[in-house]
C-alpha cells in the first residue's frame, strides 16, 4: 500500500511540525509514505472566494499528482472534503474517479481503513476536542448533536485509549469556532465573537489542551488565546496521536 501525504498550505508554511508528526505516525503505523515534492494547494481558497474556474488548474494538478497512490492521506478534514466534494466539477475520469474516492483525512484512514483504534500512546493532559465543520458534518467524523442517533467520534474513538488522558466535556460540543476560511477574512467581527465563545467553552469545562484534524480552526483559536494572554495549549490530532508512545 503507497501512501500520498498531502499537506495543506496553511500547514505547510507555519505549521510544519503537523505535516511531520503525520508523516511519523503513518510511517510507525508500518505504511509506505510518500511526499510529493510538486505538491501545491487542492484548491479550496479560490473556489471559496467564488473563483472556482480559475481553481481547475490547481484540481488537475492535484489529481496529476496523487493519483499514482493507493491512497491520499491529509491532516486536513477541510481539504479532504474539497477534494471529494468540489472535484465534481472535473471531468470524471478514472484518475479523478480514485483521487475522491481514496482521499482521507488522517483519522478516518486509522480508523476505517487500518481498522485500529490503539496506537498506544501516553498523553496525561485534560483534552478539548474541537470538531471542525467539514470533519463533522462533511466527512462525518462525529455525530452532529442535532441528529437523535447512537453518538460517535473516529477522533475519539482514537484518543480515549491514550494512557492518563482525560477527554473534557464540552457545553456545545460541536459549535463553529468561527473561522471559516474567507468567512474571517470577510466578517470579522462574527468570526472572533464565535471563536470567543467555543474558546470560553474549552476554559471554563478544564481543557489543558484543544485539539482538532484542522490546524486552520486552532490557528484561529489560537490567535485569540493569545490575544487574551489564555495559558491553553493548541495541538493538532496528528501531534498528540505521534508523541509518547508506550
Amino acid at each position: 500500500m503507497q501512501i500520498g501525504l498531502f499537506i495543506p498550505c496553511y500547514i505547510d508554511q507555519f505549521y510544519p511540525k503537523v505535516g511531520i508528526a503525520t508523516m511519523e505516525l503513518l510511517e510507525k503505523l508500518g505504511l509506505d509514505v510518500y511526499y510529493p515534492s510538486e505538491q501545491t494547494c487542492c484548491g479550496q481558497p479560490l473556489a471559496n472566494s467564488g473563483a472556482e474556474d480559475e481553481a481547475i488548474k490547481t484540481y488537475n494538478n492535484f489529481v496529476r499528482i496523487f493519483s499514482k497512490f493507493d491512497y491520499i492521506v491529509s491532516p486536513s478534514g477541510s481539504c479532504v472534503y474539497h477534494v471529494r466534494e468540489n472535484y465534481n466539477i472535473l471531468p470524471q475520469t478514472d484518475e479523478v474517479r480514485k483521487v475522491r474516492q481514496n482521499t482521507f483525512e488522517l483519522c478516518e484512514f486509522i480508523v476505517d481503513i487500518l481498522k485500529t483504534d490503539d496506537l498506544k500512546i501516553d498523553f496525561p493532559h485534560k483534552v478539548g476536542v474541537h470538531q471542525s465543520c467539514h470533519g463533522l458534518r462533511g466527512l462525518k467524523l462525529a455525530t452532529p448533536s442535532e441528529l437523535i442517533v447512537e453518538h460517535y467520534s473516529k477522533v475519539h474513538r482514537l484518543l480515549k485509549k491514550a494512557k492518563g488522558i482525560e477527554i473534557i466535556n464540552l457545553d456545545r460540543e460541536d459549535e463553529c469556532c468561527g473561522f471559516g476560511g474567507t468567512f474571517s477574512i470577510f466578517q470579522p467581527d462574527i468570526s472572533v465573537k464565535m471563536g470567543k465563545d467555543r474558546l470560553d467553552d474549552h476554559r471554563r469545562n478544564g481543557a489543558e489542551v484543544i485539539t482538532a484534524t484542522d490546524m486552520s480552526c486552532l490557528m484561529h483559536l489560537e490567535g485569540i488565546a493569545r490575544r487574551q494572554n489564555r495559558e491553553v495549549r493548541f495541538l493538532h490530532i496528528a501531534e498528540i496521536l505521534n508523541s509518547n508512545r508506550l
